[in-house]
């Protein structure tokens, strides 16, 4: 099984090593290229992108995953990130980006809605804790955050709410960091990714 701490930094260097081969997104209103860097994907393409890395990589640990599984009591929603095999997950994982700024680096006003918000249409980091603890999927469950910083906006100030307000619904376990930087987009140039186990408080 492979642990919170070792998923963490394998994530980390996984998203690193994707980015040093200058990946472009696509805007898909204007259809118009982003500059190149993994720092404009959107969070499932980065997810796709990071763990098909990975498992490549350490195929032991990370070829049996699979990404977008049905809750069963849910079917039109979808976990992110499953890890082990699918006749029993060892790992059902919810996957959240915390970018503050866009590529040409203006302010997206809305992200801590994404990681905060309260109301489950929204889907945030904070509703995902609890429709994962009560989706039975999964042996063990975790949120996996990761972000972008820069020196007006640094990641910490939100990861700690997230904490706090997440323990008022779960159980939150110890949280995993790890950095990277040398990103090769001009504003989604560093960050870090921070995974948390999650159970029934």
């Amino acid at each position: 099984m492979v642990e919170l701490h070792q998923l963490t930094a394998d994530f980390a260097t996984a998203l690193k090593a994707v980015d040093a081969r200058r990946p472009v997104a696509v805007n898909q209103r204007s259809k118009a290229p982003f500059r190149p860097g993994l720092g404009p994907h959107s969070e499932a393409a980065t997810v796709e992108l990071v763990m098909r890395e990975l498992a490549n990589r350490d195929p032991v640990r990370y070829r049996e995953h699979a990404l977008a599984v049905p809750y069963a009591a849910m079917p039109r929603q979808r976990c992110d990130l499953c890890l082990g095999t699918s006749s029993e997950w060892e790992w059902a994982i919810e996957v959240k980006l915390l970018r503050f700024l866009g590529d040409n680096g203006d302010a997206n006003d809305n992200i801590l809605m994404h990681i905060l918000s309260p109301y489950p249409a929204h889907r945030s980091a904070l509703t995902d804790c609890s429709k994962l603890v009560a989706s039975g999927l999964g042996d063990r469950k975790a949120i996996l955050m990761y972000g972008f910083e820069s020196v007006e906006w640094p990641l910490a100030p939100a990861i700690e709410a997230f904490e706090i307000l997440a323990r008022t619904r779960v159980r939150l376990g110890a949280r995993h960091s790890a950095t990277f930087e040398g990103l090769i987009h001009p504003v989604h140039s560093s960050g870090a990714v921070f995974v948390w186990e999650i159970s029934s408080a």
